[in-house]
């Protein structure tokens, strides 16, 4: 075995540091477009055209729908249910025998 001695490792020498330059000063950038709110964003129409049924009642408890485009979504059960329960009404109605006119009682 052979004693060796290792050569030490040539460190580099050192270099004394150069003073950094003042950065620039950044130019403005050019103003981005506005961000959207990160909240969100408020109910929308959704442009559902309504064709008339030829049936006041129904056409008014149809229209009645246009009330849920302009709120939350948590407001329109309230809306479907008022429509429905009036649809409801609506069709009850057909089915219930007509009524006799006064003068249509003669025995």
């Amino acid at each position: 075995m052979t004693d060796e001695a290792a050569d030490p490792p040539v460190e580099a020498a050192a270099e004394p540091a150069e003073p950094a330059e003042p950065a620039e000063p950044a130019e403005p950038a050019e103003p981005a477009e506005p961000a959207e709110p990160a909240g969100p964003a408020g109910p929308v129409a959704l442009g559902v055209v309504r064709t008339p049924t030829g049936h006041a009642g129904v056409d008014a408890h149809l229209a009645r729908l246009a009330d849920a485009d302009h709120l939350a979504a948590d407001g329109h059960v309230e809306v479907y249910e008022d429509v429905h329960q009036g649809l409801r009404e609506a069709l009850t109605a057909l089915d219930a025998p007509p009524v006799p006119g006064p003068y249509e009682n003669r025995s």
